[in-house]
């Protein structure tokens, strides 16, 4: 299993806008419909990804511990389906669905979005505070596939503060993961 690292965007980036359709209804999310002046969670992955499939439980976890505050989360897939098939919208639905992934998961059919981001991984996350200025980006924890059970205890953090309005975490470690399957 070949393992990209995440770019790390520079701290302070404005979020790239999107419109995108969901992979399970269609209807098309934006970056300004999802925030809505709140921090916003983007996630690039994708479902067939041993990452993804990896920290899945702790996304659906994550999503749920998460739902009643004021963040905004997406996920949205990138790859190329002709060549991954498997990452197509209705395989990404159920994917969610038997993961028990709540929030809306995009579909980036131009790959526009993820070059817009300079997305690397799967997964790979981008947080961004109410302003929409990137307050960390990289790893969700520490483990990896056959390495411990996804505990999210990095990006734990970064919610926390985040939502506290407390400075971002100094350390931002790399997202590790499949490499986005470009066309």
């Amino acid at each position: 299993m070949a393992a990209t690292e995440s770019t790390m965007l520079a701290l302070g980036t404005h979020a790239p806008t999107f419109s995108l359709p969901d992979v399970e209804t269609g209807q098309i999310h934006s970056l300004e419909t999802l925030a809505q002046g709140r921090p916003v969670l983007v996630i690039f992955l994708c479902a067939h990804c041993p990452y993804v499939l990896h920290v899945a439980p702790e996304l659906a976890r994550l999503a749920h511990d998460y739902a009643h505050k004021t963040l905004a989360i997406v996920g949205i897939t990138s790859n190329d389906i002709v060549s991954y098939p498997q990452d197509a919208p209705e395989p990404t639905a159920r994917f969610a669905k038997e993961h028990g992934i709540p929030f809306p998961i995009l579909f980036d059919e131009t790959q526009s979005v993820a070059h817009a981001y300079s997305a690397a991984c799967t997964p790979d996350f981008f947080l961004f505070d109410a302003h929409q200025q990137l307050f960390y980006r990289g790893q969700l924890d520490g483990t990896r596939p056959g390495k411990g059970a996804a505990n999210g205890v990095e990006l734990r953090a970064a919610l926390e503060a985040v939502l506290q309005g407390l400075p971002a975490p100094a350390n931002q470690h790399p997202s590790i993961g499949c490499g986005i399957k470009w066309k």
